[in-house]
């Protein structure tokens, strides 16, 4: 089976709310001998962008999108890496859904590979204000500010913490990741909020921020 069906079947278990159907298949897969990663990337990720659609354009419930996550989460937590084999912390790090967004799984999923892969993950949950984001920041001395966000009305909210940080000087000292559906159907939405990068899924979370904090010590000159 390709991974497309794999994914094609996968959507159609979250959409029945099907939980023990979905550790069933993922079992199935892994034994199958497809690993984790390809798991998550192409299997799990297109089925989460697909429901990212169906939840913009109205053709899924609240209690189907809540348990799908759900679902979506667990076989996160079955996929994801050991963050045992990090021996030391690669910095501060703080994510967030923006002001206005209530959209958490992909938060989430970037928050577990983030600290798997050894970052010090402050997540601030849903509905971020851009002052709060950036204030945490700048509490922890984080580099980096991960502002997620699924659709394109909530996305455009992000720009606040573009003007916040640039405003304040820290344009050198603290870059903005941002992410969510949107700005995989959009990637000219990047430039439009003032992001300093993107990453397509959970997966590519990691090299992402470690650009981006490499970027920091490169400006910021002792």
């Amino acid at each position: 089976m390709s991974y497309q069906n794999w994914s094609e079947k996968l959507l159609k278990i979250m959409m029945n709310a099907d939980r023990v159907g979905a550790v069933a298949l993922i079992d199935e897969v892994l034994t199958s001998g497809i690993g984790s990663r390809q798991i998550i990337t192409d299997i799990l990720d297109p089925a989460i962008v697909q429901l990212g659609r169906m939840w913009e354009q109205e053709s899924m419930s609240l209690s189907q999108n809540f348990v799908a996550s759900k679902i979506a989460e667990d076989i996160l937590l079955r996929c994801i890496p050991d963050k045992s084999e990090h021996t030391h912390s690669k910095g501060a790090v703080v994510i967030g859904n923006i002001e206005d967004d209530f959209h958490s799984l992909g938060r989430k999923a970037v928050g577990l590979f983030l600290t798997a892969a050894g970052w010090d993950v402050h997540d601030l949950g849903n509905d971020v204000p851009a002052e709060e984001l950036l204030e945490k920041a700048i509490e922890v001395n984080a580099c980096v500010i991960g502002a997620s966000a699924m659709m394109q009305t909530t996305a455009l909210n992000i720009r606040k913490v573009r003007h916040l940080i640039d405003e304040r000087g820290l344009t050198d000292r603290i870059k903005l990741a941002v992410g969510g559906a949107v700005f995989n159907w959009r990637p000219d939405l990047v430039a439009e909020v003032g992001g300093d990068g993107t990453a397509h899924n959970a997966v590519s979370a990691d090299e992402l921020f470690t650009r981006l904090e490499s970027e920091v010590r490169r400006e910021v000159k002792p």
